[in-house]
């Protein structure tokens, strides 16, 4: 089975499912979203739907309607597309404790959603994950998946890596080979057993080829579409391995183990 790790819903959805298809992937790893860059027309359209990500991948408070509204469309594709969709859920950070616990019970264990992501910490505050983090351990270890590229900084991961540490039950993802700062990314999980690293929009090669030669069984395989793309995401990964065991575990196997698929 191959799976992509790292989507956002798409609207129409059924353009979603045609990258699939004409990829070759089984399933996808879903994750709710506000900005809709494939729905924009021109320049000035792209650039509005790219604001709403500059916010979201900055960390900045965002009300209950933006969240509902994105949980609305998630579970919706989920809903339509059940053997296609594995469902991730957001929860707000910054809340307390007892708050994420519950919004974690209700709105991801509640919903049927397999994990909880992509959250997305200010710069500078990854710390504030860690009560999600303890809620995932809570519900038998539910993989979390963080926001790797920019504005994430280094000092972000190595929190991140801290933390992963703290809670070894709850695997512990992230996204986009940790951007600019894929190295540390790869040395951060390498010395972390329960941290996994994606591979979506890495921008050298030569970093998939470390990535998996350092952590072959802890590397999965994403696009981060609509903003990269699951056919060339695959033949990245395809460009640095030969067929077997390790293309075959990157590809999905590693992630249908986490999600006991």
């Amino acid at each position: 089975m191959i799976i992509d790790a790292h989507s956002h819903v798409h609207d129409p959805v059924h353009s979603h499912l045609a990258l699939l298809d004409e990829a070759g992937v089984d399933r996808a790893v879903l994750f709710g979203t506000r900005p809709h860059p494939e729905r924009a027309t021109d320049l000035a359209s792209f650039r509005r739907e790219m604001s709403v990500l500059e916010e979201t991948v900055g960390g900045r408070a965002e009300g209950a309607d933006g969240y509902e509204a994105a949980w609305r469309e998630l579970a919706a594709a989920c809903a339509a597309h059940p053997d296609r969709f594995i469902g991730f859920g957001k929860v707000r950070l910054g809340l307390p404790a007892q708050q994420i616990a519950a919004d974690v019970e209700r709105e991801v264990v509640g919903r049927g959603f397999r994990g909880i992501g992509e959250l997305t910490p200010p710069p500078g505050e990854a710390g504030l994950i860690e009560p999600v983090l303890r809620a995932a351990a809570d519900h038998g270890g539910l993989p979390v998946v963080v926001h790797g590229f920019a504005p994430t900084t280094a000092g972000d991961l190595a929190t991140l890596a801290a933390l992963a540490r703290r809670h070894p039950t709850v695997p512990v993802v992230i996204s986009q080979l940790g951007g600019l700062n894929w190295l540390t990314a790869i040395e951060l999980a390498r010395d972390t057993p329960n941290m996994y690293l994606e591979l979506s929009t890495a921008h050298i090669i030569f970093a998939v080829r470390l990535a998996l030669d350092e952590l072959p069984d802890r590397t999965l395989f994403g696009s981060d579409a609509p903003y990269g793309d699951p056919l060339l995401a695959r033949a990245t990964v395809e460009r640095v391995t030969r067929p077997g065991a390790l293309r075959d575990r990157v590809l999905g196997g590693t992630l249908a183990e986490l999600l006991g698929l």
